[in-house]
């Protein structure tokens, strides 16, 4: 193929070569589709209607939450319906949309996530100052900022990888589009633009998750010098949770863009790619609302308002 205007579609890697086994892949990702949802669509759910959870950081999770359904729903539905349907192929405008949607989702939850460590910080470290810091406004102004520099970084890098001659096939080895292997359909040196480009929202990115372990040292520095037992044991409830979900977030995310080529393969480019993309949507409302007796109590008020409604 002599350029990317010749492209119609892509073909995506498959998971299995025999029916048997694209059943089982069809039925795992249905399973874990359907638990991301349910999840997130609780915690939308719960934060939405109790009004005891109306503030700023049930406001950043519902934000996540959203995120997260959205995230999940870009790359397993198409997965599991060539699965089905037995297919491997994704349309060029296709590859283009989850290309984009996914960057977006990637780079929005990053910046979403540092906003979360932010507003732990002033609760931790500055409670005096949290109504003023982390008032409505402030909030919204920082969910905005977040959502704006993910749907900026994505238009940069749809745009920039798209407009880059792509001579080597149409055999994408994921099983979803993912610019790490669009790149490498390229034609000779042209994709070294997008490299930087990559690099340079890495950069950044490792800069939040730096900014957010500077957060946690204060946080947890604050909790110890805190007197009362219970004290401890409510502000580590509230901050641990949004710790392990940046950590698996991040550390697979970072790693599976920065790693050196000479540790690269197949399988392990699957594997990271399901614990970054996969994974977080389905993982994250257990771990919110595991340690999170509000959240918990909330959800609990809404189930008994639906068997109350039922009868």
């Amino acid at each position: 193929m002599s350029n990317s205007s010749s492209l119609n579609e892509f073909l995506l890697l498959a998971f299995a070569d025999t029916w048997e086994l694209q059943l089982l892949h069809f039925s795992l990702f249905l399973g874990i589709y359907l638990a991301a949802l349910l999840g997130n669509g609780l915690i939308i759910t719960a934060v939405a209607c109790d009004h005891h959870l109306h503030t700023p950081m049930y406001f950043f999770l519902l934000n996540l939450s959203l995120l997260d359904l959205g995230s999940i729903s870009i790359t397993v539905p198409k997965s599991m319906a060539n699965s089905l349907w037995d297919t491997r192929a994704i349309s060029y405008s296709g590859c283009a949309a989850q290309v984009f949607l996914f960057v977006f989702s990637f780079g929005t939850e990053c910046s979403l996530l540092t906003v979360m460590a932010y507003d732990c910080y002033v609760a931790i470290c500055k409670p005096l100052h949290y109504g003023t810091i982390m008032g409505s406004r402030a909030c919204v102004r920082m969910a905005a900022a977040a959502w704006a520099s993910g749907f900026l970084t994505a238009v940069l890098h749809t745009g920039n990888t798209f407009s880059i001659p792509l001579c080597q096939g149409n055999v994408v080895d994921q099983f979803f589009c993912e610019l790490p292997q669009i790149l490498k359909l390229s034609c000779s040196d042209s994709y070294l633009r997008e490299v930087g480009l990559i690099v340079v929202s890495a950069c950044l990115n490792l800069g939040c998750f730096l900014f957010i372990v500077l957060s946690y040292v204060q946080i947890f520095t604050a909790v110890l010098r805190i007197p009362s037992e219970q004290g401890r044991l409510k502000a580590f409830s509230m901050c641990l949770p949004h710790l392990a979900v940046v950590s698996l977030f991040v550390s697979t995310g970072l790693f599976a863009y920065l790693k050196p080529p000479s540790i690269s393969s197949p399988a392990l480019e699957l594997v990271l790619a399901v614990l970054y993309a996969v994974v977080p949507p389905k993982v994250n409302p257990l771990i919110y609302s595991m340690r999170n007796k509000e959240l918990k109590d909330a959800l609990k008020k809404l189930f008994q308002l639906v068997l109350v409604q039922q009868k």
